[in-house]
């Protein structure tokens, strides 16, 4: 019942926290509208290249494949073939995925950053968070780079090695994911540029909160699950009175303000659990508990891992 009560109360520090700092909701969707605005950008001029066919004509679309993609018939088995990527397109690709990895870590450094003011109870500001990233963008661009390249490396080495090598792979994949996990509060604190160090920080951070990440993050999920439980029995509920009264619009209704009141909270809970992150890593790195949690909760935590 008290680890119960623990994650119940965890979950609600943090969302309290994102409701109180409404600002906080913007950057991930900035992230993702620039994101989307850069993919538009590559994509756009490939997808209207003239070809001497007009757009709604198929032949138009087959000619853009034909520059992306070649076909290949293998001497193995003739009848059999393989599609693959174009130098070209293996450029836009790599061009695509690094310049969203750095937007990403961008917008990150700012969201966080207002985070941790958050935290301090100071005041959330959308432009303070781009204005602190920007004076970032040497760390930003070095971390972005270097992670986008081991990314690279382990996605390649993963899908060219056979199945041993692939379960090895995806190993190494968990193993860079869990170190980097406080990648982006160290960036925000970490004077150095050098993203070696930057890695080596975040995982030694992670070592001493590894208890408190394990049952943080479990404690939003039951907070998150206990809340999904209770929106299926208002969904019920509409289901049961849409037959009583013969009325599908009830349903209809319900189904549409479930479906949408569902990705709202999932966004909420989302944002929550990287306010929790910057918690801990408060918590790690000054030794100080900041508002709403307590010493309790923490040091409950802390403990587990000694446990």
């Amino acid at each position: 019942m008290n680890k119960l009560r623990r994650s119940w109360i965890l979950f609600k520090c943090s969302v309290s926290i994102v409701l109180q700092n409404k600002k906080l909701l913007v950057f991930p969707i900035l992230s993702f509208i620039f994101t989307m605005m850069i993919l538009g950008f590559v994509i756009t001029p490939v997808a209207f290249q003239p070809t001497g066919h007009s757009l709604n004509e198929g032949a138009h679309w087959k000619a853009v494949a034909n520059t992306l993609f070649v076909a290949k018939s293998t001497a193995a088995n003739p009848g059999r073939t393989d599609v693959t990527l174009k130098p070209v397109a293996v450029g836009i690709g790599i061009g695509i995925y690094m310049v969203s990895m750095f937007l990403a870590t961008f917008f990150n450094v700012a969201f966080f950053h207002q985070i941790l003011q958050a935290l301090r109870g100071n005041a959330v500001s959308v432009q303070a968070g781009l204005r602190f990233a920007i004076s970032k963008l040497s760390a930003i661009a070095m971390w972005s780079l270097f992670a986008g390249v081991v990314g690279l490396i382990i996605k390649t080495l993963e899908e060219r090695l056979d199945l041993i090598g692939r379960i090895i792979m995806r190993f190494v994949g968990t193993a860079w994911s869990v170190a980097s996990v406080f990648v982006i509060p160290v960036l925000i604190v970490e004077p150095s540029i050098n993203p070696i160090t930057v890695l080596r920080k975040s995982a030694s951070t992670l070592k001493k909160t590894w208890g408190e990440s394990l049952a943080g993050y479990l404690g939003l999920q039951f907070g998150g699950f206990l809340v999904l439980m209770i929106s299926i029995f208002f969904l019920g509920g509409a289901t049961y009175a849409s037959f009583a009264l013969n009325n599908f619009w009830i349903i209809a209704a319900a189904a549409v303000l479930w479906m949408f009141a569902l990705i709202a909270f999932a966004y909420l809970t989302s944002v929550a659990s990287q306010v929790y992150r910057c918690a801990l890593f408060v918590y790690a790195s000054e030794g100080t508990i900041p508002q709403p949690y307590n010493s309790e909760l923490l040091e409950m935590a802390w403990k587990m891992k000694k446990a």
